[in-house]
């Protein structure tokens, strides 16, 4: 269970102060991968003895905790990640039910990573399973598609996955607090310190019909989640859309305000999310179905 040695690509100092930020919130209030979700792609990996996973933009790893639980003979984890303390955040995180599965954690950006070489009389593990949950739209998609077709096995499978956040879902309450965010921050949605987040040119559908991941099905999976008005606060606290540091001093009369609008629509302390989480499974044409 090793960072790999070397230079680690850098993030930029203020990108770097947010993802430390909200690493530990990441793993108490964002959502996890719902069961049906895990149970597709546990149903990718049936037959093979001993699968590998190659989870990229892992943040706390998620996808891998929830796949140690689906898939009991999962050999070995690669988590890739851009951020040094998301990947400490993971590390806490599997490391207590990894069991007889080894775990590489990588300090890198997906379309840059690359697996080690194996060592003398060991067979190359390549994956057999390439997830991307909530983090592709961040990421340089052909390339990272491109970085798939060279390190996964023949017959792999190639799982991109989401269900947008807080900030793309339209409910009423979601869609008043979206407007107070804005009245603090501005129209535009805010990508940290990137400044304003730009919609992806093309869907991800669209990047994979344009790579060698061509054999694609599509599942739906409908969620209702139910909140706290504290724990959309702390929800809100790890996102590059409304975090702390975008707010500057005004912060704590933003959350006051947010806190005020959440209770106001709360039904016995409770908002309702109901949303759909989308499961992109693609193969290469011929792979194994």
């Amino acid at each position: 269970m090793t960072y790999p040695h070397g230079p680690f690509p850098s993030l930029p100092p203020e990108e770097e102060a947010l993802f430390a930020a909200a690493a530990a919130g990441y793993a108490r209030y964002r959502p996890g991968v719902p069961d049906a979700a895990a149970r597709l792609l546990a149903g990718a990996l049936r037959g093979r003895p001993a699968p590998v996973l190659l989870d990229l933009g892992t943040g706390t790893g998620q996808v891998p905790r929830a796949l140690l639980a689906a898939v009991p003979g999962l050999a070995h984890i690669e988590a890739v990640d851009v951020s040094r303390r998301m990947l400490d955040q993971a590390r806490d995180s599997l490391a207590p039910v990894l069991g007889r599965c080894t775990l590489r954690l990588v300090h890198a950006t997906a379309d840059t990573y690359a697996p080690l070489a194996p060592l003398p009389g060991e067979a190359q593990r390549a994956p057999d399973l390439v997830t991307c949950c909530r983090a592709y739209h961040w990421m340089d998609g052909p390339a990272v598609l491109a970085m798939a077709d060279r390190v996964a096995a023949p017959d792999a499978t190639v799982a991109i996955m989401g269900d947008g956040s807080l900030w793309t879902h339209d409910c009423d309450w979601t869609l008043a607090l979206r407007e107070l965010i804005q009245r603090y921050l501005g129209p535009g949605r805010r990508a940290g310190a990137r400044g304003v987040y730009a919609e992806p040119s093309r869907s991800f559908e669209e990047d994979l019909a344009a790579s060698a991941w061509t054999d694609l099905t599509e599942h739906r999976i409908p969620i209702a989640r139910t909140w706290t008005p504290a724990e959309v606060l702390g929800y809100l606290r790890t996102t590059s859309f409304a975090g702390p540091t975008l707010f500057g001093e005004r912060h704590a009369a933003f959350e006051a305000d947010a806190r005020a609008l959440l209770h106001a629509h709360a039904s016995n302390g409770s908002l309702v999310e109901n949303t759909v989480f989308t499961v992109l499974l693609a193969r290469r044409p011929g792979g194994a179905s």
